[in-house]
């Protein structure tokens, strides 16, 4: 039985994606809710997953998921992948352990998902493609074919990802943008084409 780690928005999501794909669930891992029932299953604290068990981590955060994966690793967890019974996953595709892809994802051709990576409800990644470790792409995201996301890096809803664009490590591409160009590492980008969003000083002068 698989504990996920998160009892929030994205860790009952995941509670949806193994039931619908016929995983039974332990509980959750969750410090702020600990001790009390979600969706009928326990919460327990994360340092008190049972030696060995398998576990999924349903944050969104990646930094919170690098720290949680660290956590449940020295605790001796062992990380597993999740993929909802509606999504497609192609030949030739890999995906790491701790991934998670939910219902109407499309994972096309040769791609590769690297650890405690997440592709959202009806998110696609195009063939040849690579995700770093803990890589999100929200619902509805369009990433294209030969493009490459960084560790950490996030795509957000209904945001498209051009063709072999880069997308670097930390960055961000806000919801329904539209990378045309890479993505400099740590840099979060708006609009159609997208560009770096503006920093505003305290006095309210850019």
């Amino acid at each position: 039985m698989v504990w996920i780690a998160g009892a929030g928005g994205v860790g009952r999501e995941a509670l949806d994606v193994a039931l619908a794909a016929g995983v039974e669930v332990a509980g959750f891992l969750d410090d702020r809710l600990a001790g009390s029932p979600v969706r009928g299953l326990p919460v327990r604290r994360p340092a008190e997953l049972p030696a060995g068990a398998p576990y999924l981590i349903g944050i969104a955060d990646p930094a919170v998921r690098a720290r949680l994966a660290a956590l449940l690793d020295a605790a001796g967890g062992r990380p597993v992948t999740l993929v909802h019974p509606r999504a497609i996953i192609a030949p030739e595709t890999e995906l790491a352990p701790g991934c998670l892809v939910m219902g109407g994802a499309h994972v096309s051709s040769s791609v590769r998902l690297g650890p405690h990576s997440q592709v959202h409800y009806n998110a696609t990644v195009g063939h040849d493609s690579r995700l770093g470790a803990r890589v999100t792409v929200y619902p509805g995201a369009n990433v294209s074919g030969a493009v490459h996301l960084a560790d950490d890096s996030t795509v957000g809803s209904g945001a498209v990802v051009l063709q072999g664009r880069t997308v670097g490590r930390a960055a961000f591409v806000g919801a329904a943008a539209t990378v045309t160009r890479d993505v400099p590492p740590g840099t979060t980008v708006v609009g159609t084409p997208a560009r770096p969003l503006a920093r505003t000083s305290p006095e309210g002068v850019a």
